[in-house]
């Protein structure tokens, strides 16, 4: 640069770019959006023009044409070692390279992708030498993210990984070798009484890097690479906190969609971390004061929304954990395993002492402001399995006040298919609590709530547009209604003699139970009202389940009059029957139907000689 006036004349240029872009294309008319950034354009090429070219660019043997080429060549991959890395930049170099920064972002931003890659490309040229020196390692690092990114949205991942894997090692390289908070891209147009104080440097190259992270995280979900793209993601969130850089509600939804992961894993302790730490983070989009000039109705909207798929991460939450604990607390039948149940609290009461040296390895969220405010939110919920119905109605109350919050949100008007998820979710916390219910009558109560939710749902639901939905609520409907049956049986084995109420109410809940399979059993009927001679995979189990149910329902009704129990056995038997010759004809159903095509092949052959001798009673010798 040959002036002192010129080099006053690009910095002004420069910041009025800046400017433009992160500022004045805010205020764009809509039938001219970009046009800030295309002035900022041209305040960028008079910038380049007044700097000239780097004098050691053309000295470069690796500039040849990579710009554009396709993905990053040998010399972009995962840095670790570098031959004449660590080489002082000429100033001009890194002010061209900042320029050449910007304009790769400007292009991109107008969606001119193949520009914006060539200017990226000229950044990376410019500074590949110096790239591991304070003034230039940032500018490198950018550029490297933003041509993920770039290739990310082509759909090319795996040249995203690259770029994005490369500027990775650059990062860990440059903090293990140099550490010292590198100049910021933007700062190369800086008066030295205009420079940033060290705080600010490293307050921003984190955030760079931070990005870096969450690209990863994202190209890794892409890739399938399911652990390695949590690891990233809880990494990244834990730097956003750090570094005060994000946005409360992505944060939060990032944070409850993390935890469902960990759901799955069964790691109840990091799941309840992240969706604590959702909801106190949220807390602050929420507590942020509002004017009915920056905030519109929809933006309220979308708040409520982000609020009910949270609270619905909750409830998945303490869904998977009485279920995990269900599951470990049952015997072959399904009931609760006493023996089971001494174990585990003898277990858990051996592990006290450990317990928080394990709350320890879990990575902590935050400042210690707002880490206290997680684990306050942590208190009001377990992570540790319950083990009796004290512990599990505890969890069963955290998960029903969440869907008291998701319904306010999603309702059944316009939001029909959350809602009865987050209904038949309901159902299950109910299901679950049961289970650790002793009492068979208060057990029963909470199966009849189920009915309660449920059945209403299937009255003005079209099974036209709704098929699926129907299906899961005819089933579920039905298999609610059998344990009912199943509970009062029960109860009235325990009774000297059955009383009409009781005889009744047994008849009653096995017909409905009959009445849901059967609506099941017929929404699997072609338009001529003929079951299919073989089941698709999806629906083979709960088909065959439900004529295995009838039959067992058939058996179970109670009746005087002998010409009616006849009946109700022929029944039986045809519909144990069914199960029987459709896995002798499809053998390979028989895997799905284990159990029960067992004692369908014993019913079968026990039921006709009982019906026999009903007959002789009904028709004695004479």
């Amino acid at each position: 640069m040959a002036t002192p006036a010129a080099w006053a004349a690009a910095c002004e240029k420069f910041h009025a770019s800046l400017s433009l872009s992160q500022v004045e294309s805010q205020k764009d008319p809509e039938n001219d959006p970009y046009k800030s950034k295309y002035r900022a354009r041209e305040l960028l090429q008079e910038v380049k023009a007044l700097l000239g070219p780097a004098a050691d660019e053309d000295e470069d043997e690796e500039v040849g044409d990579s710009g554009g080429s396709g993905g990053p060549d040998a010399e972009e991959g995962p840095v670790v070692e570098h031959a004449g890395a660590g080489a002082e930049p000429s100033a001009r170099a890194v002010r061209l390279a900042a320029v050449e920064l910007q304009l790769g972002l400007n292009h991109i931003d107008t969606e001119e992708l193949a520009a914006g890659e060539e200017h990226l490309q000229n950044c990376l040229r410019l500074v590949r030498r110096s790239r591991l020196e304070p003034a230039a390692v940032s500018l490198h690092l950018q550029a490297q993210n933003n041509l993920g990114i770039l290739w990310s949205e082509r759909d090319e991942i795996e040249t995203a990984q690259t770029y994005l894997e490369s500027a990775e090692a650059l990062y860990n390289q440059y903090m293990k070798e140099i550490g010292n908070p590198p100049l910021d891209p933007n700062e190369h147009f800086l008066t030295e009484e205009e420079k940033l104080t060290e705080q600010e440097r490293s307050r921003r190259f984190e955030k760079a890097y931070t990005h870096t992270l969450y690209y990863l995280a994202q190209v890794y979900q892409h890739l399938e690479m399911i652990e390695k793209a949590a690891q990233y993601c809880h990494t990244t969130l834990k730097r956003q906190l750090e570094y005060s850089g994000y946005h409360p509600v992505e944060w939060a939804i990032n944070a409850a969609t993390l935890s469902q992961y960990y759901i799955n894993k069964q790691c109840f302790m990091e799941s309840r971390h992240c969706l604590s730490a959702a909801s106190v983070i949220f807390s602050q989009a929420e507590q942020i004061p509002s004017t009915e000039d920056t905030e519109t109705e929809q933006d309220r909207q979308d708040l409520r929304q982000r609020k009910a798929e949270i609270a619905r991460c909750w409830i998945k939450y303490c869904l998977n954990l009485l279920q995990n604990a269900q599951a470990a607390l049952e015997d072959n039948i399904g009931e609760l395993d006493l023996d089971k149940q001494s174990e585990l609290k003898a277990q858990r009461k051996r592990e006290e002492d450990e317990k928080e040296n394990g709350r320890k390895k879990v990575v902590l969220f935050g400042t210690s402001d707002v880490c206290d405010a997680i684990l306050a939110m942590e208190e009001k919920v377990m992570c540790a399995p319950p083990l009796d119905f004290r512990e599990a109605r505890e969890v069963f109350l955290v998960g029903q006040s969440y869907v008291c919050e998701a319904k306010e949100y999603f309702q059944v008007d316009g939001y029909i298919t959350d809602h009865i998820e987050i209904v038949q979710d309901h159902s299950s916390l109910f299901k679950v609590l049961a289970f650790f219910e002793e009492d068979y009558e208060r057990r029963c109560k909470m199966h009849k709530r189920r009915v309660d939710m449920l059945e209403p749902l299937t009255v003005d639901l079209n099974p036209q547009y709704y098929l699926l939905i129907n299906r899961q609520l005819q089933f579920e409907l039905a298999h609610t209604y059998y344990e009912m049956m199943d509970l009062k049986v029960a109860i009235a084995n325990r009774l000297e003699e059955l009383d009409s109420h009781t005889i009744k109410k047994i008849n009653s809940l096995a017909q409905s139970a009959i009445k849901f399979y059967e609506l099941f059993l017929d929404s699997l009927r072609d338009p001529n009202k003929v079951f299919p001679e073989q089941l698709g995979e999806d629906v083979l189990r709960p088909a065959l389940v439900a004529k295995f149910h009838i039959a067992r329902l058939y058996g179970k009704l109670i009746t005087s009059d002998g010409r009616k129990e006849l009946e109700n056995m022929q029944t039986s038997l045809e519909y144990y029957m069914f199960l029987v010759l459709y896995c002798e004809k499809f053998p390979e159903a028989a895997r799905a139907v284990e159990t029960e095509l067992e004692l369908s092949k014993e019913m079968a052959g026990l039921l006709p000689t009982k019906m026999e001798r009903l007959r002789a009673k009904l028709t004695p010798f004479t």
